[in-house]
């Protein structure tokens, strides 16, 4: 996913992108200063072993309040408690918004204090992350950043400066999705952006390059990146995680009606999963507004789903959001919901945190936490003797019904637990092995029936003496972890 922030970012910034995006956008978009833009959002689906990015937003919402979530996570066991996001990580990220803000001020003014910012919406008080904006009050007032929270009809321009009640504003948060300014609400946001009367972040040209539901039709077509001049390497990284995306025409709407099952439909200047509709849920009625233009069509690719506390009958769908800045993530979160689209209406569902298991940290390969000097490694066997090392944390997940894995779904495996002491971090003689089978359903569920393999540890008396791995399986699993090591 950071790949594709980073290629997307780096296609945006390419001239004859951004003056087909421009020729698109409403003529205030044009306009420049300096700024990139704060809080792009990159919104993810994560389907067994594929990935699409369904859509770029560029006010995404909830950063703050996931960094609240992080530090109300406890973790179960010190696995876990390596691979969540900590209060010191939640921390460190408030300490970078700010300086994101900042950035954003010093590209439009140079060295000249930040002394007054405000966080505007429409009726602010009654937005559903309303909450937010006084945590972003709060942090901007803890580093001497004077934060006000208002409707745009409370701005004004006077004296060639942007007021709110009568205080100078240096520096305006935009929540609003009136993107381009176009409300009568928003004159006079409008008229401080295009004088240069206050800086604005995220801005209307940010929304044009990135965040109109067009640029998906471009960014999922290899030929169109390739006369944009788009370099190979950047396509291939594009190549496949963006589902292919039309612009919905008069010419091609009989075509899209008949493969509307397969097809999500999006306006494009669209926000929320307003409007946005799977296509096996359209009627007619519906069909005929999106026919007559303004919509996009993407193809459908699932969301990923989670267990929950309900059980296996009442699963929870997510969404991945990487919060970036300047093609650089900043910050992963889910967002879980039932129902046709992302929503925040499902009892228990809202904001959930990435558990992150990044190459070369310890627990990312096969090891369990280490106790007393000892770790656990879990290896999945296949029938042709290939060895597959088991992150166990995930083997944990999946043992106790909390985790599915839709690449494992239908197979079975012989598991194999190798306890072995540790010097530090390098492994020791192996202290216990146990073996057993393991199976799992069509949907990726751990199948307790099939094996005897649990979370509470190896027991001798399960060992399933047709599970035990050969010579060969034994060298590659010790090889395993040893290149672990090093």
């Amino acid at each position: 996913m950071a790949r594709v922030v980073h290629a997307i970012e780096q296609v945006a910034a390419l001239p004859a992108w951004r003056a087909e995006a421009l020729r698109a956008a409403p003529s205030i978009a044009a306009h420049s200063q300096g700024t990139r833009g704060v809080f792009f959002g990159y919104d993810f689906h994560a389907h067994g072993l594929h990935l699409g990015l369904i859509e770029i937003n560029t006010n995404a919402g909830g950063a703050l309040v996931n960094t609240l979530l992080a530090r109300a996570q406890h973790a179960c066991c010190p696995s876990i408690e390596r691979l969540q996001p900590d209060a010191d990580r939640a921390a460190a990220f408030e300490e970078q918004v700010v300086a994101m803000f900042r950035t954003e001020w010093r590209l439009a003014r140079g060295e000249q204090p930040l002394r007054t910012t405000a966080i505007v919406d429409h009726e602010p008080e009654a937005q559903y992350l309303y909450p937010e904006f006084l945590l972003f009050q709060r942090l901007f007032e803890q580093h001497g950043i004077r934060a006000l929270i208002a409707d745009p009809s409370h701005l004004s321009m006077d004296g060639g400066a942007l007021r709110c009640g009568g205080e100078v504003v240096d520096l305006v948060y935009n929540r609003l999705t009136d993107f381009y300014l176009e409300a009568p609400s928003s004159a006079a946001l409008a008229q401080a952006w295009l004088q240069d009367a206050a800086v604005l972040t995220p801005h209307p040209q940010a929304h044009a390059l990135f965040a109109d539901k067009r640029r998906l039709v471009t960014l999922s077509d290899p030929a169109a990146l390739e006369r944009l001049g788009v370099p190979h390497e950047i396509r291939e990284v594009l190549r496949g995680a963006i589902p292919r995306t039309w612009e919905v025409t008069p010419a091609n709407a009989d075509e899209m009606w008949s493969c509307r099952r397969d097809l999500f439909f999006k306006p494009f200047a669209g926000f929320g999963s307003r409007a946005a509709y799977r296509g096996d849920k359209l009627t007619r009625r519906v069909w005929q507004e999106i026919a007559a233009g303004g919509y996009i069509a993407q193809r459908l690719v699932p969301p990923g789903t989670r267990p929950t506390a309900a059980g296996p009958q009442a699963p929870m769908k997510f969404d991945l959001r990487q919060y970036a800045y300047q093609g650089q993530v900043q910050w992963t979160a889910a967002r879980m919901y039932q129902g046709q689209t992302t929503n925040f209406r499902t009892p228990g569902g809202g904001f959930a945190p990435v558990y992150t298991v990044a190459p070369g940290t310890e627990g990312s390969c096969c090891a369990g936490p280490a106790r007393d000097g000892h770790a656990s490694f879990v290896f999945l066997l296949d029938d042709t003797g290939e060895v597959h090392p088991l992150p166990h944390p995930l083997y944990v997940a999946l043992a106790r019904g909390e985790a599915t894995s839709p690449a494992l779904a239908g197979q079975r495996f012989r598991a194999a637990d190798w306890y072995l002491r540790m010097d530090g971090d390098q492994p020791g003689p192996l202290v216990n092995e146990w073996y057993g089978w393991v199976q799992f359903d069509a949907d990726g569920r751990f199948d307790p029936t099939a094996g005897t393999v649990g979370p509470g540890g190896p027991a001798p008396e399960n060992i399933d003496a047709s599970a035990f791995p050969t010579a060969e399986e034994r060298a590659r699993m010790a090889q395993a972890i040893s290149a672990k090591a090093q």
